[in-house]
């Protein structure tokens, strides 16, 4: 008997361990998505619920913050703080100090909740990123609250997020379901400055015969049109071409001389460019280039 009682307890322990191993599916389910502005990466971690034919919008609660176990006449009242999706509260992580409507917020990891209205929505990005829905949501934990207007749109089934109009520096996120959209905007601030200063320190630490972080930086300058910057980027090209000449950094000075409008030097170099690049073993591919040299020599 006792050894009976001891294999069952045994076969009990093995079953819960089995049990521990599988992923148990979510009814709401989980989704990750991420989106790359400029240096700065955005990404939204959330669980999508369906409509399944429920009353969503509507109804008002004087319950600020939802309670547990109570049934509301619809599923996301006015009024009242939302986790916006379902199970754990939605989250959003910027890598990059950002204006969320023209709002600053800084870098890191957010609980994502909001207020609806019929007319309009509050926003909040809580510093509690790891909470289960908004239950013990709390507002002296805010990092920030902005006001937004939903918008009218086609029935989505299960709700989403999208990411719209990427820009160098900005987007739009949009929060989908049933028949309301809530958009905002984000913007991850100048993008080329902390470039230019990476790539400042860059040079500045490199090895003396390391001449790659010199062409790349005056290439990042030249692609960017940053007019501003090209006399500093033809003084990175000099100390390169001065090391070792290439087709490469020959031509990519060539192409900012001529975009100061100095058509001569840069004919000239962009001759000197296409020789040492036939010269080169690899030969270098000059064909592109030399099409541009002969658009620059029609300007002469």
């Amino acid at each position: 008997m006792k050894k009976f009682y001891l294999l069952s307890i045994a076969i009990f322990i093995l079953n819960i361990g089995v049990f521990a191993q599988v992923t148990v599916p979510r009814e709401s389910q989980k989704q990750e998505i991420a989106q790359t502005v400029g240096d700065a990466k955005v990404s939204i971690v959330y669980h999508r619920p369906n409509s399944k034919g429920r009353k969503i919008w509507g109804c008002t609660s004087a319950d600020v913050i939802p309670k547990g176990g109570v049934t509301y006449p619809c599923l996301v009242p006015y009024g009242q703080v939302w986790r916006t999706g379902a199970n754990e509260n939605t989250t959003i992580e910027f890598t990059r100090d950002v204006m969320i409507n023209g709002q600053a917020l800084p870098a890191g990891k957010y609980g994502f909740h909001a207020i609806p209205n019929k007319s309009e929505w509050i926003l909040i990005f809580s510093k509690a990123n790891d909470q289960w829905g908004s239950f013990s949501y709390d507002a002296a934990k805010d990092a920030l609250r902005v006001t937004v207007k939903p918008m009218k749109a086609d029935n989505q089934e299960t709700l989403s997020y999208e990411f719209q109009n990427i820009a160098a520096t900005s987007g739009k996120i949009v929060l989908r379901w049933e028949k309301v959209a809530v958009p905002f905007t984000f913007d991850v601030g100048d993008v080329q400055g902390r470039t230019l200063n990476g790539i400042r320190e860059l040079i500045k630490n490199r090895k003396e015969t390391d001449f790659a972080p010199l062409n790349q930086g005056a290439n990042y300058v030249y692609s960017q049109r940053l007019k501003n910057n090209y006399e500093e980027a033809i003084g990175w090209l000099d100390t390169s071409i001065k090391g070792r000449e290439t087709f490469g950094n020959l031509q990519t000075k060539a192409r900012i001389l001529a975009e100061m409008g100095k058509y001569q030097e840069a004919i000239a170099l962009g001759e000197r460019a296409v020789s040492v690049g036939k010269a080169a073993t690899p030969v270098a591919n000059t064909t592109a280039f030399e099409e541009v040299l002969a658009g620059w020599k029609s300007k002469k």
